[in-house]
């Protein structure tokens, strides 16, 4: 009978294990499908370190981020240096001030299974993504994607939650460098204007690159 009871609290204890793994797995999959559906906009501040095999810092940078979904976002860059990123729906457009030189590409193709597509894109940006599990580190859920397409350059992305809002990023990438992204002074869904996601190339700046013409329906 001893033998019994033990036998059923043992298996009563892996149970509760493995439904509570589960439990926190559909919990990290919803955090970040709410996220992807329920976001339409967002602006902050944020710091970026880029981090070697070693843990060692390779570099810092910080600056503002703006974005509107589907895939229309501003990402500057402040500190050390300032480079600008503009997507507005059919070009991204690079502006190095430091060099006055504008690269621009193609949106739908440069971001094409990037973690990008997790920040600014729309709910089906999962669907290049496939779960990874969820952890929970302290105030954070970390939740793991692993990109789909394996020549995508990036091993997987972890998305941080705190009570619920997504405020960490972490990409791995294939050279086992490590991008950390820490967002700051966070709002949701507050009309930004939308000449924010616009960009007209400065006088007197190089382009590098053709811009994509946007498709129109016919009638």
């Amino acid at each position: 009978m001893t033998r019994q009871i033990i036998l059923l609290i043992t298996l009563a204890l892996g149970a509760n294990g493995a439904f509570a793994q589960v439990s926190i797995d559909d919990l990290g999959e919803k955090l970040v499908k709410d996220f992807l559906t329920d976001v339409i906009t967002l602006e902050g501040r944020f710091e970026q370190s880029l981090i070697d095999a070693g843990g060692a810092i390779i570099e810092r940078t910080s600056g503002t981020l703006e974005i509107e979904r589907p895939m229309r976002f501003r990402w500057l860059y402040t500190e050390p240096y300032e480079q600008w990123l503009v997507a507005d729906g059919v070009n991204i457009w690079s502006y190095d001030l430091d060099l006055e030189q504008v690269t621009v590409k193609a949106q739908a193709e440069a971001l094409a299974n990037t973690p990008a597509l997790l920040l600014g894109g729309s709910a089906n940006a999962l669907e290049q993504f496939d779960f990874g599990g969820t952890t929970v580190e302290k105030i954070i859920t970390w939740v793991r994607l692993e990109p789909k397409d394996k020549n995508s350059g990036f091993n997987r992305v972890e998305l941080g939650f705190i009570e619920n809002q997504m405020l960490r990023m972490m990409f791995f990438d294939n050279l086992k460098q490590t991008t950390l992204i820490a967002l700051h002074n966070v709002k949701r869904n507050e009309l930004i204007d939308a000449a924010r996601f616009e960009f007209v190339v400065p006088d007197g700046v190089d382009l590098v690159g053709t811009p994509a013409v946007a498709e129109t329906a016919d009638h």
